[in-house]
């Protein structure tokens, strides 16, 4: 299948990871992105088990390890700012200290990623795919602003509310498994003076946190809160500010000053814990991969391999598959499946409330056997 032209929605993790699997397999990768731009912000993210070897494999392993964040630890607090515990043995964001996953700020990655795919990949950031139409031979796509183009293949690498998921598969409504919490990140001035540090402060349902972010320089906040399913546009920023202002208003500590700085903040994220399960992730020429195709929710632990794995293994299929896409798909999910249900069922407490424990959590990182993929290099 090489030279053959491939369109990607989506400029994040998985989409950056197909973009440089593919280009680097001899194929010829477009990436279009909604935003003008990457999207900057996010949360610290993790790298576990299999993943890393994906990463190695393209070269980024030592880049990677070394924009580590490094954290020490973490603290609960009450509503005055006294301290009511602390570990230094794990984090709330990344789990036990002493291993070997690799906890990294989600842009730090994606800047890395971008930069490994971007002279073998076209991209059209500030526009968004609107029609999808198959034949026997090629995908017509129209965008918003793009003339319509024609391409062998397109793939979803477009999140939890994937446009691609919609327009081929169907409303996201028959594949979105909402778990009963919401979650907010934004970037913020390190003003509490965190040293590789988070400190937490939960009020019933909710916790308010923040943790510092590239050698202490900035600082993430993070609002969690369990809640019946809301009803809300998830394109509407200011409708989801002041949501979060109205549930946050009686939280003590520093939630004031969080909400204050949320106003302002430029990269700002809201958005369910919830996970996407589909039978099959794909249709004729259209194929889904990460979050998109099956989104484990932040709770898990575990979007970032699933997508770094998962766009490692459908190049390597669609590559070896002598330009059969079918067969190609029905390989990569035959591969990825058993990995990405266990990974998923990280998510889910136990009938007594409690969570996946990290033998569990390392087990469900290194299940899968990564493929030796000649067309990888």
């Amino acid at each position: 299948m090489r030279n053959t032209n491939v369109l990607i929605s989506g400029a994040s993790v998985a989409g950056l990871t197909l973009a440089h699997w593919l280009q680097r397999a001899g194929f010829r990768p477009t990436v279009v992105e909604r935003a003008p731009g990457l999207r900057r912000g996010g949360q610290a993210i993790d790298i576990r088990g299999t993943a890393l070897q994906v990463v190695e494999r393209m070269g980024l392993l030592d880049k990677i390890q070394a924009a580590t964040t490094n954290m020490r630890g973490m603290s609960f607090v009450d509503g005055r700012g006294e301290e009511l515990s602390r570990s230094t043995e794990a984090t709330l964001t990344g789990g036990l200290i002493d291993n070997d996953d690799v906890e990294i700020m989600r842009d730090d990655l994606t800047t890395m990623l971008f930069d490994a795919s971007r002279y073998g990949t076209e991209y059209l950031f500030g526009d968004v795919i609107t029609s999808l139409t198959q034949n026997d031979d090629a995908v017509e796509v129209r965008f918003r602003h793009e003339r319509p183009r024609s391409f062998d293949l397109v793939i979803g690498a477009d999140g939890l509310h994937s446009g691609v998921r919609r327009l081929a598969f169907g409303p996201e409504s028959e594949f979105l498994h909402f778990l009963g919490s919401y979650l907010a990140i934004f970037s913020l001035e390190n003003y509490l003076g965190l040293d590789h540090w988070q400190m937490y402060h939960q009020a019933g349902d909710a916790v308010v946190g923040v943790y510092s972010a590239r050698q202490n320089t900035e600082a993430r906040a993070m609002l969690l809160f369990r809640s019946p399913e809301l009803d809300f546009d998830h394109r509407d920023l200011n409708q989801q500010k002041n949501l979060l202002a109205e549930r946050f208003a009686d939280v003590g500590w520093e939630t004031p000053q969080l909400l204050a700085s949320m106003r302002e903040a430029p990269d700002f994220y809201f958005d369910s814990m919830s996970q996407v399960r589909l039978d099959r992730w794909s249709n004729g020429r259209i194929g889904l991969v990460g979050d998109a195709g099956y989104c484990p929710s932040p709770r898990s632990g575990q979007g970032t391999s699933l997508a770094l794995v998962g766009a490692y293994v459908l190049v390597g299929e669609l590559a070896s598959g002598h330009g059969d896409h079918r067969a190609a798909f029905d390989r990569y999910q035959q591969v990825m499946r058993a990995y990405v249900d266990e990974n998923q069922q990280l998510a889910h407490p136990r009938p007594d409330g409690s969570r996946a424990t990290s033998d569990e959590l390392t087990h469900a990182s290194n299940a899968i056997t990564l493929p030796d993929y000649p067309h990888h290099g």
